[in-house]
């Protein structure tokens, strides 16, 4: 079902969206709801909050085991390069 929703919004803000989805061949419509859709998907949680969008996409894509304890390896590769 779709729904008409309201937006107030700075006019230049709206130009440039407008510009933005069609050099992307979508509607601005569909560009606003992918993104909501994103935010209420995405439950980021804290931590996550402070990362930049290109770091967030990279979440999840190295597999490793339940008990790697990446603390650990972090203090050990530290410990090789600053020494003490």
């Amino acid at each position: 079902m779709t729904t008409k929703l309201t937006l107030t919004l700075d006019k230049k803000i709206i130009e440039q969206a407008k510009k933005y989805a069609s050099e992307r061949g979508r509607s601005l419509s569909d560009m606003v709801e992918n993104y909501f859709k994103f935010l209420t998907e995405h439950k980021l949680d804290e931590k996550s909050e402070n990362l930049s969008p290109r770091v967030e996409k990279l979440r999840g894509i190295l597999k490793v085991k339940p008990d790697f304890d990446y603390k650990k390896v972090l203090d050990e590769e530290r410990m090789k390069k600053y020494g003490q």
